[in-house]
């Protein structure tokens, strides 16, 4: 009987580590996920201010404003 418990508490103990990487994983999956994201908005954000400043620079030396 006792060792028909320990059995089943091993076992217990099997299913949570393995719940608790699973859960790990999923944590470290989610925050790869978003840096991936932030990566992708600076740079985003950085391609709309060279754009923001190169097409008006552009515009102003091709009108002749430049000169």
């Amino acid at each position: 009987m006792a060792n028909k418990q320990h059995k089943l508490t091993a076992k217990q103990k099997s299913e949570r580590i393995r719940a608790a990487q699973e859960r790990e994983a999923r944590a470290k999956a989610e925050k790869e996920k978003s840096m991936r994201m932030k990566r992708i908005g600076i740079i985003v954000v950085c391609v709309i201010l060279v754009l923001a400043l190169s097409i008006p620079t552009m515009a102003l030396m091709m009108m002749g404003g430049g000169s």
